[in-house]
This record gives C-alpha cells, sequence and structure tokens, in this order.
C-alpha cells in the first residue's frame, strides 16, 4: 500500500483560532484510493523549517501534498520553498497570469500586480486549474514520488483534488480498492466498544481498524482493501452485521451519520413531530437539530428556559417542584418535557436540565449531573446520568445523550408495532 503524508503550511494554524480540517478530508479520500496517510505535520509561515519537511516528507513516502502558501502575499510560501525543495526553478507562465487577469476582470477589479507570483510555477510541475480561486495547484513528479500543491480553503482545496488530483493518484497505486464504513456508537466508552468488537475484527486480516473518540461519540472505522469494490463491501458489510450484533442499539448508525441526523430520520419516516426544552443545554440540542436540512418537517420549536422563573412561566413548570426537588432532578425534567408537549402540540417532547459546571454540583448531584426527559403517548419518563468532562465537553454529551434518549425511544416504539427497525441505514 502506498504512502503519504500532509504538510499544512500556515502560521495561522498554530493558533488556536484555527483548525486544519484539510487534513482530515484529504486523509478519508486517499484512503479510498489506496493511500495511506502515515504522518501530518503543521509547518509555519517560516522558509527553512518548510523546506526540511518537504525533503524529509519526499525521503519517506511515495507522495507528500502540502496545503496552504498558494497566496499572493509575503507570507504565502510554499511555491518557492517547494521548488527549492526539489532543486528547480520557479518558470513564469504567461497563460496562467493571463487567466488572472481574466478572473479579475469578470469581477470587475484590476488585478493588483503581487498576484502575477502565482503564475509561476515548479519547472516540470503540471498546473492544476482552480476554478474557485486563484491559485492554481500543482503536480509534480520526482524521482519516483509525488508531490502535490493544494491550495487551504477547502472551497478551493477539494474540487481540485476531486477533479484533478484524485485521478491521477489513482493510477499510481497498486490496482487494491480501500473501501471505508463507520459505526457511530453511544452510550459506551472507547474501551467498552473495542473490548466487545476486536476479538470480531482481528479475525478479518484485509481490513484495518481504527477507533475514534469523540466530543459525543465513539466512532469505529474499519478500512477493507480487495481488487475490486464488490469485495471490499461483503468483508465490510459481514464484519458490520457482527460487530452491530455485539454492540446492540449502541449503535447508532453504520454509514457516519450524526445522531441528530439519524434522529430526523426516523422522525420524518414515522411522519411525528419534535419540540425540545432545554436548560443547562442553552438551545444546544436545537442547533443541532436544525442543521440538519429539512429538519421543518419534523421539528416545531424550542425553548431555553434557563432561569427557574423561566421554566414555570414558559414551561408550566410548577414553582413547588423545583422548590422540592430542585430544578436539577427527574420531577423538574419531567415536568419541563410534559408541559412543552403540552404547548407545542408535538408528538415528542425532550428535555435537558443540569449540571455543567465548574460550580454548582454536590455530593448527591455532582458537575456533570444531567437529566434528561421526554414526553410523548406513552408517558413521561425521565433519565438520570453524570458526564464527565469540562463545561463545554458536559453540554456536548448532554445534548447526544439527550438525541440519543429520543432515539432508543423512537426504537422501542417501533418494535412495539411491529413496524419495521429504520434506525440504521
Amino acid at each position: 500500500m502506498r504512502s503519504a503524508e500532509i504538510i499544512a503550511v500556515g502560521s495561522e494554524l498554530l493558533t488556536p483560532e484555527k483548525t486544519d480540517t484539510n487534513s482530515l478530508w484529504l486523509t478519508e479520500k486517499l484512503g479510498e484510493i489506496g493511500i495511506s496517510v502515515m504522518l501530518k505535520t503543521i509547518v509555519g509561515d517560516d522558509e527553512p523549517r518548510l523546506k526540511e519537511a518537504i525533503q524529509d516528507a519526499l525521503k519517506r513516502s511515495d507522495v507528500v501534498i502540502t496545503t496552504g502558501g498558494l497566496g499572493p502575499t509575503e507570507d504565502d510560501i510554499t511555491r518557492q520553498v517547494a521548488a527549492k525543495a526539489l532543486g528547480r526553478e520557479l518558470v513564469h507562465r504567461p497563460e496562467l497570469e493571463a487567466e488572472l487577469r481574466e478572473r479579475f476582470r469578470r469581477f470587475g477589479r484590476e488585478m493588483p500586480e503581487i498576484n502575477v507570483r502565482q503564475a509561476f510555477v515548479i519547472e516540470g510541475a503540471e498546473p492544476l486549474a482552480n476554478p474557485n480561486g486563484s491559485a492554481p495547484g500543482l503536480f509534480v513528479e520526482d524521482a519516483g514520488r509525488t508531490l502535490v500543491v493544494l491550495p487551504g480553503p477547502p472551497r478551493e482545496l477539494q474540487p481540485m483534488f476531486e477533479t484533478h488530483v484524485r485521478p491521477r493518484l489513482e493510477r499510481l497505486g497498486d490496482g487494491m480498492i480501500v473501501r471505508r464504513r463507520v459505526l457511530m456508537v453511544a452510550g459506551l466508552g472507547e474501551s467498552a466498544v473495542d473490548e466487545k468488537i476486536a476479538p470480531i475484527y482481528q479475525k478479518y486480516e484485509s481490513v484495518r481498524t481504527a477507533l475514534l473518540f469523540t466530543k459525543t461519540e465513539v466512532q469505529v472505522h474499519f478500512y477493507a482493501r480487495a481488487e475490486d469494490a464488490a469485495s471490499a463491501d461483503k468483508v465490510l458489510d459481514e464484519l458490520v452485521e457482527r460487530s452491530v450484533a455485539e454492540l446492540g442499539d449502541a449503535v447508532f448508525s453504520t454509514n457516519g451519520e450524526a445522531m441528530e441526523e439519524v434522529v430526523g430520520r426516523m422522525l420524518r419516516e414515522r411522519n411525528e413531530t419534535l419540540a425540545l426544552a432545554e436548560s443547562c443545554t442553552g438551545g444546544l440540542i436545537g442547533r443541532r437539530v436544525t442543521e440538519v436540512a429539512g429538519s421543518s418537517d419534523y421539528f416545531l420549536e424550542g425553548a431555553v428556559t434557563y432561569s427557574n422563573a423561566a421554566k414555570t412561566r414558559v414551561l408550566g413548570v410548577p414553582a413547588d417542584t423545583i422548590d422540592t426537588h430542585g430544578a436539577v432532578s427527574a420531577e423538574t425534567a419531567e415536568a419541563m418535557a410534559a408541559g412543552m408537549l403540552e404547548r407545542s402540540g408535538a408528538d415528542h417532547a425532550v428535555s435537558v436540565t443540569g449540571i455543567a459546571g465548574p460550580g454548582g454540583g454536590t455530593e448527591e448531584k455532582p458537575v456533570g449531573t444531567v437529566f434528561i426527559g421526554i414526553a410523548n403517548a406513552g408517558g413521561v419518563r425521565s433519565v438520570r446520568i453524570v458526564l464527565p468532562g469540562d463545561r463545554y465537553i458536559i453540554r456536548w454529551r448532554a445534548s447526544q445523550a439527550a438525541l440519543d434518549v429520543l432515539r432508543r425511544s423512537l426504537l422501542r416504539a417501533a418494535r412495539a408495532s411491529g413496524g419495521r427497525d429504520y434506525s440504521l441505514t
């Protein structure tokens, strides 16, 4: 299997304000064509370090991809540093300059002369068209290695890779196909998931398995290599089926869907609606639900009732319920859900109240204590959980747990009625 390295260029990527998402996307796409990413590096706008990083990567890996640093400004150094790393010159391409000037003209602007830098390419390199930006990419073959120089913005990088880079790299492969399947697991930790399924996936020599513990779920990535897609899919189908049988309802997707997508599909297929009553999550659940296209088909409304007074005024939670049991309690969570169900007319209402921290916890109810209420035609009930993490993580995990409570309720209803088990696709 051919190997690859990714070098993300830009001092901004070394700050908390900017995240390198290109490497994750490229890793997935390269894996699909049988090229395994072995190393990712972030390098600031530092010529000696970038030159060294490119040269070292070309010694180790079959394919090296750089992202970013192709703009016209002085800190955009990737083009010239890559040329120096290869021991080649930069060559001016008049046709590229003409294309750049035409691009600016279409937008009613004169091209700044500084942009002429983007019309220089590494000697012997193949320029890659960029319809979404001013910086062309570069494809260079050198001593049996391949260097691909891509722009940083994802809206430029992704179509350039799919249109120009992927077909060229496919020709470099060993003829093997790599297919991927992603299991999304809720309610179990990474070690618990691995304990259950390791005896299964370890029997498949042609499959590489990676477990990822995110802020909301455990992801199990299966990569199968075969001579054709059908053979790889057959192996993955069998492995997924056996893994789901072991993990049960903890698996909420077998194709990498987010929890809000799964729940939305289930509601739509049942022609049912949802309303939310949130306290400690502060509208996060509603945000996640409405990020799914078409959520207006099933999501009616949500209320963020952060204060006790708001819980009483908006949702009708009795003041004596809060006084007696506390705002963070099963009784309050159930009253919140019941109140929202009545006021919204939805088929399902989900509520969340908890202690996100860092303060406010007690011995009886430590930080991370969350009560989730759910109300529907089957009645009202609640679930108590204690979540680890800081305030940010607790809120995210609470939102995931609330959606999972709804998902499992919908599953039970479907099974009770003899309907289709539509949780997994």
